[in-house]
């Protein structure tokens, strides 16, 4: 990502010399982009659900845990006087809840993941379309995020930072 974006930065170095040679100016914007999307009134409902979703799959990950160290705890209470084929069907019983338990676990983990993305897409598209408004009126050759250390150094006779403009639309 970091190679992509340094190609594109300096293709557009080099269209911003051949048009200042030109006499033509050359001007962008930038700005951080998760500073911006977390300006937004949706991303504070956001987290919010998103953290009460986390919370359910916690306390059901918690409640399965429990069971399973009740029924591991019965299991070698019992062990010494159960004959050998219940002790291995438990034996194989507990690996299955293990198994599930240990399937629940990486399967929410996708979901939760999952749900974060579908959260968080409608705000950055809203965030996009006003980006894109911004950078026509403007008339920016591109706008950068600066998130990440991606852009270390920008000049600012050439560049404007548009955090503050781009928060106060989004409020």
């Amino acid at each position: 990502m970091k190679k992509a974006t340094l190609i594109i930065i300096m293709a557009l170095v080099g269209l911003a010399v051949s048009a200042q040679t030109n006499e033509a100016t050359f001007k962008y914007g930038y700005l951080s982009y998760e500073a911006a999307l977390e300006t937004m009134p949706e991303y504070g409902q956001m987290q919010a659900d998103m953290a009460l979703l986390r919370s359910q799959y916690e306390d059901e990950q918690k409640r399965v845990e429990d069971d399973f160290n009740k029924k591991y705890e019965e299991f070698l209470d019992g062990q010494a006087s159960y004959p050998r084929t219940i002790l291995q069907k438990r034996q194989s019983e507990l690996q299955e809840i293990l198994d599930k338990n240990i399937a629940f676990k990486k399967e929410s983990e996708k979901l939760l993941s999952r749900a974060q993305y579908d959260a968080i897409a409608p705000l950055k598209q809203k965030l996009d379309e006003i980006l894109r408004k911004i950078g026509e009126e403007r008339g920016f050759a591109f706008i950068l995020n600066t998130d990440n250390n991606n852009a270390p150094w920008l000049n600012p006779a050439m560049g404007v930072d548009i955090t503050e403009a781009v928060k106060a639309l989004l409020k």
